[in-house]
């Protein structure tokens, strides 16, 4: 179990609350910070901030901590809208819009080493097609037929 730190004595009580609840959920998953970092679109460093209290976390960040601790989502939001009023003016992150439960349980957020490979094969996949259009393209033609094959013969209808 992780030793956390005192929380900053002008932390409103509200904001001090949700701090408490984040730490509880993310010891309840058993995830280092890095862990956590890893499973989420959130960094090991701003988890730190958010759980250290000098952040209010984004609402899709608590609801992913939540949903991978299984907790009550509904309560924990509640406690987030709250802490979002009390919270310090210029000491919150830019407000990320919340994600669906059923599109973020269908779709995992790959870490991000795994982003980039993805990434890149797509790439490398649209380049590959792009020259093989452009090639296709280019070839030769003669009298609307590819060169190599011959013309086909045309056969005549006989009149009986």
């Amino acid at each position: 179990m992780t030793r956390w730190q005192p929380l900053p004595a002008t932390l409103p009580r509200e904001a001090r609350h949700l701090v408490e609840q984040l730490r509880l959920l993310k010891g309840r998953t058993g995830l280092s910070l890095a862990g956590l970092a890893r499973r989420t679109a959130y960094s090991k460093s701003s988890w730190q901030r958010y759980l250290s209290g000098d952040r209010l976390p984004p609402r899709g960040a608590a609801q992913v901590l939540c949903r991978l601790a299984g907790g009550d989502q509904a309560r924990l939001l509640a406690l987030w809208e709250l802490a979002e009023q009390a919270w310090p003016q210029g000491a919150s992150e830019p407000r990320t819009e919340a994600v669906p439960e059923s599109q973020a349980e269908a779709v995992p957020e790959p870490p991000t080493g795994q982003r980039r490979w993805r990434i890149a094969a797509l790439a490398a996949f649209a380049l590959v097609a792009l020259l093989t259009a452009g090639l296709l393209w280019a070839l030769p033609r003669r009298g609307g037929r590819l060169r190599g094959r011959p013309p086909r013969r045309r056969v005549q209808p006989s009149l009986s």
